[in-house]
């Protein structure tokens, strides 16, 4: 037997002392508040809790101590980061939250700690954490969780995850790599300006700038994908005003570079 290091027997809240004893499956104990528990449930934690109990009781529950941790740290508003739960303990536990009449979207609202907790696991599990928040509708946090879904190939996505995402976000996913893509042509494709004509540089010599700008427009195009980075884009356009000799020529060609470039780092990155 041991006991919860955070909610022990001795942890006051609001300068009231525990009254309810919870045992988890493996044998933990947690030391909590049923005035805070029926407060934030609309079940009474799964019935677990009597609405008029005087009397401190030991209550038995069938989940893990890392997953009644975490949504015991939701309710009290509390961030579990210290334990350091999995991705995968923390959705488990949420998955839970109807069972014990925990409100999703009240818990996992922006700035909760719970909301931020699961931020911190975007950069790693992007597809799974924009998959959770689609789920329940979090919109805040699938917002969040798609920045990091640029380079994610869609077609990886099995039948379950599709299911369990959903169409609304699944299309708002879809739509963002194909509108992050169509806006790039758009911005890629005009040519640069001509300039006036000159005794080094006619009107005649300043189409093959255009063609050779067409060319690279039409190469990137190809391969074109939602997360190109400006750099990259930069780079590759740039390299063309390496064999042209008319210095008129060569700053329409960096100027329209820097306006590719700028346009396309303003493009939105989110659903």
């Amino acid at each position: 037997m041991s006991v919860s290091t955070t909610f022990h027997p001795a942890a006051q809240t609001r300068g009231l002392s525990p009254d309810v004893t919870f045992l988890t499956q493996d044998n933990v104990y947690f030391y909590v508040h049923s005035s805070i528990l029926l407060a934030g449930s609309t079940n009474h934690f799964g019935g677990l809790i009597p609405i008029d109990s005087s009397e401190k009781s030991t209550v038995k529950i069938p989940e893990i101590a890392p997953v009644l941790n975490i949504i015991l740290h939701a309710m009290y508003n509390m961030s579990c980061t210290a334990y350091s739960p999995t991705f995968r303990v923390v959705q488990w536990a949420i998955e839970l939250f109807p069972t014990y009449g925990l409100e999703v979207k009240t818990y996992i609202a922006p700035q909760t700690p719970l909301f931020v907790h699961l931020t911190s696991f975007a950069p790693l599990y992007p597809i799974d954490v924009y998959a959770l928040a689609a789920h329940h509708d979090l919109e805040d946090l699938a917002t969040v969780a798609s920045t990091n879904l640029l380079s994610y190939q869609l077609s990886d996505m099995d039948d379950a995850l599709v299911d369990y995402i959903g169409p609304l976000y699944l299309r708002r996913l879809f739509f963002l790599h194909l509108g992050r893509t169509e806006a790039f042509k758009r911005i890629l494709f005009p040519i640069p300006p001509p300039h006036p004509a000159t005794a080094e540089c006619d009107f005649e010599q300043q189409k093959s700038v255009s063609r050779a700008w067409q060319l690279a427009a039409t190469s990137l195009a190809w391969t074109a994908r939602p997360d190109m980075s400006p750099s990259s884009v930069e780079s590759t356009l740039a390299s063309l005003t390496e064999h042209i000799e008319c210095g008129e020529c060569r700053q329409a060609l960096k100027d329209r570079v820097k306006d590719v470039v700028v346009q396309w780092a303003f493009v939105k990155t989110t659903i």
